[in-house]
């Protein structure tokens, strides 16, 4: 069963959307394997964004998600990160697609409201450096013969 790291930003904390944008993943198929609200330091958000380090917009995303919590979310389902990815729509929320989350509730490039792991290789790095093994539960829910569990 494959995970991917979801975090929900400042900005979509401060905009109350956290309801609406799990439900769009709940209601896909995937489910939640952990979650929790963090205030996120320097360190962390130094090591999440560490592949964008020394490019002119690195420091502006340590400060965007630092300034306020954060909701960390593992989803775990079929082909997780790729329909992750499918559901949350292009980086650029006024180039991504309506339906999509960005497509739906984003304007800006930075301000984005969510991350979501782009490889399984990524996730499963991403998973470990948000969240410890016991913080993340795996189950069968009763409908998953349902939704597609092959």
């Amino acid at each position: 069963m494959e995970r991917t790291l979801i975090l929900l930003k400042p900005d979509c904390i401060q905009r109350r959307l956290v309801g609406a944008i799990v439900q769009r993943f709940e209601q896909k198929g995937l489910r939640l394997a952990g979650m929790k609200l963090v205030q996120v330091s320097h360190s962390l958000a130094e090591q999440h964004y560490a592949v964008h380090k020394g490019k002119p917009f690195y420091e502006s995303l340590l400060q965007f998600l630092t300034s306020g919590p954060t909701l960390a979310l593992v989803l775990e389902g079929r082909e997780a990160v790729a329909v992750a990815r499918s559901l949350i729509g292009a980086t650029d929320g006024t180039k991504a697609a309506p339906g999509t989350i960005r497509g739906d509730f984003a304007l800006s490039v930075q301000n984005n409201l969510i991350h979501g792991s782009d490889s399984p290789e990524n996730a499963a790095a991403e998973v470990a450096l948000w969240f410890k093994p016991e913080e993340l539960v795996s189950y069968q829910p009763v409908d998953s013969s349902w939704i597609g569990g092959r």
